[in-house]
This record gives structure tokens, sequence and C-alpha cells, in this order.
């Protein structure tokens, strides 16, 4: 099938998406594929946050037989709350989780397993999961959703604050403190396009350099918005509940501010797509697989969304979007 024609099919699934939500429930029909134990599956998804479960829920309702493998450490498991995600604004992610797959459940060919995946070998058509559990599962395609783990830095009280006093986004967590000081740590020349975006929510900005070179243009620009650069190491950071957080330095005092982001750098999760050879795209903060406007990565079959595959600004929503057209792409390679 031609790639043209994919993509308008895929667009027209899309369109349906919404219209499945608009009309009454049917009773679940009877697949039109095999749901006996020991065969093949159609898809594996590998992980099973946001993206994962998108894509199992699209393969489901195509009555595709799916297998989704998690081990229930979703990235966002740190957060309290969940942000900008339509119909479940300001929920706890772990909740919207649970309550994904407890929809999923009405699908006959969906399995849920909390399983690791070890190893993956094969070609389209023909791949094998062996899992930590030493289960060897078989499927036609692959879904590789199983995001990124970020690498908290040696400071004292980080790894602590994360996803309460430090974050990462803007989007997620900046209308709760619209207005209030803000701090952020310093991570590159991408730091300055983040103090711009930060302007739509606040004009109390503090830059802790953290040891990077700021050119002086950038501190120019710094200056002339009002915003104070402080320099020196951050040694530690101490919470006092809520969001609010003092910033430690090894030179100069101490720093309260009202929330801290940051964006230190992540790796995925787990090494299969090293063993794939599967090719990559360098990031700001790290490494993300390289896909083609179908989600489909440089091993044919193979398929990928997510945190794990998306080199911009990850959210639940962009991260559940992806692995809707994950699951949409692989279920329309394999009609006949």
């Amino acid at each position: 099938m031609q790639r043209r024609t994919l993509l308008k099919l895929a667009a027209l699934s899309t369109i349906g998406l919404a219209r499945a939500q608009a009309t009454a429930k049917p009773s679940p029909s009877p697949s039109i594929h095999n749901t006996e134990p020991n065969t093949m599956d159609d898809v594996i998804i590998i992980g099973g946050s946001f993206a994962g479960l998108a894509g199992a829920l699209q393969l489901g309702r195509a009555r595709r037989k799916v297998t989704v493998l998690d081990t229930g450490l979703p990235r966002n498991r740190f957060a309290g709350h969940s942000h900008g995600l339509l119909g479940h604004d300001h929920k706890p992610p772990l909740d919207i989780l649970a309550e994904a797959r407890q929809q999923l459940a009405r699908y006959p060919t969906v399995k849920l397993v909390n399983a690791r995946a070890d190893t993956i070998s094969g070609t389209i058509d023909n791949f094998s999961v062996l899992t930590g559990d030493g289960e060897s599962l078989r499927a036609r395609r692959l879904i590789l959703s199983y995001g990124v783990v970020d690498q908290m830095p040696a400071v004292p009280g980080f790894a602590e604050s994360w996803g309460t006093s430090i974050v990462p986004c803007p989007y997620c967590d900046g209308f709760e403190v619209a207005g209030q000081h803000w701090g952020l740590v310093w991570s590159g020349p991408q730091s300055h396009n983040q103090v711009r975006l930060f302007h739509d929510w606040t004009d109390r900005l503090t830059v802790f350099a953290d040891g990077h070179d700021i050119s002086p243009d950038i501190r120019a620009d710094l200056a002339r918005r009002n915003i104070p650069v402080v320099d020196g190491r951050i040694t530690g950071i101490a919470r006092h509940g809520g969001h609010n957080a003092t910033v430690k330095l090894d030179t100069g005092p101490n720093v309260a501010v009202d929330i801290l982001f940051a964006h230190p750098r992540n790796k995925p999760s787990a090494s299969l797509h090293e063993s794939l050879g599967l090719a990559t795209v360098d990031t700001p903060v790290g490494i993300a697989l390289k896909v083609d406007e179908r989600r489909e990565t440089s091993m044919p079959g193979i398929y990928a969304a997510g945190d794990l595959a998306n080199p911009g600004m990850p959210s639940v929503t962009t991260a559940s979007w992806q692995g809707a057209m994950a699951g949409i792409f692989a279920q329309q390679s394999m009609l006949v």
C-alpha cells in the first residue's frame, strides 16, 4: 500500500476517534483474529504508560491481538497531578493510567502483562520477544513505548524534590504557580528559550547558572528583562511543602523560590533499541528514537511512540497521540 494512502487512512481514522466517543457503547464484537494462547500476536507493545495504552486502545478497537508488556514505572509517577490532558486535567497520573487499564479490559484481544522485555529478535511479520520471566512471545509488529528515565544530578534534595518542587514543564505545572517567583536551572543555550517561554506565566524569575558559561549576549538580554543570574554551583535543595524550595549554593546566600524548573539529562529506560541498531536523534537532554511520519523506526515493522521517540517537548497529550498513531499505522501496515 502506498504511503500516501496510509496517511489518508490514518487521517480518516483519527476523525473516527472523536465520532466513536459520541456514540453509544456497543457490545464488543468477536475478534476476527486468533485469540488462542501461544499463538502469534498482531502487535506486542513494550511499555504500558500513556503512549503504549493509547496504541493498545486503537488496536483493540480494530480487533487486533495485542500484548502490552509493562513494569509499572511511568516517568511521571513522581507528579501529584497531571495537567493538559483533555478530560483528565488535574488528575493524578497513576489514577488516569489505572482507569485506562480498566477500560482496556472490555477489549478481548488486548492482554496486559506485568513483565519486562529482555530481548527482541526476528524481522517484520515474525518478531520474538523474550520476557524477564522467561516467556517467549511472537508478533508481526512491535511498538516501543518504554519511555525514558530522568538522570538526577548528585545534588542532595534534588531527586527527593523531583515532581513537586522541581519540575521540567510550564505547561504541566505553570498555571498553578503563575505570578510567583520561579527559578530556572540553566542547562545550555536552550534555556534562553525557556526564559522567553516563562514570561507568559510570570515576570518573577531567577536563573541559576550552576557552573554553566552563559554568554555575554544572553546575560545582557536577561538583564534587559530584569532577570537576575545567580552564579555558582547548586549544592542542595531544601523543600518546604508544596512547590516551595530553597536553592543552596557553594557561593553566596541561599535563594528561596516558589518553584524550580530544571531539565536533567535522560536516557531510554531500556536498551532494546541498541541491540536492534535502531537509528536515533540527539536532543538537548539525551537521545530519541528516529521515526518517520508513520511512527515507524529505521527497522521495518517496529514503531515507537512517547518520550522514547519525542525529541521535542514531552507531555501526556503528545505521548497519547503518538501512541494512537503508532497503533493505527501498525494496524494499517497489516492490511491485505
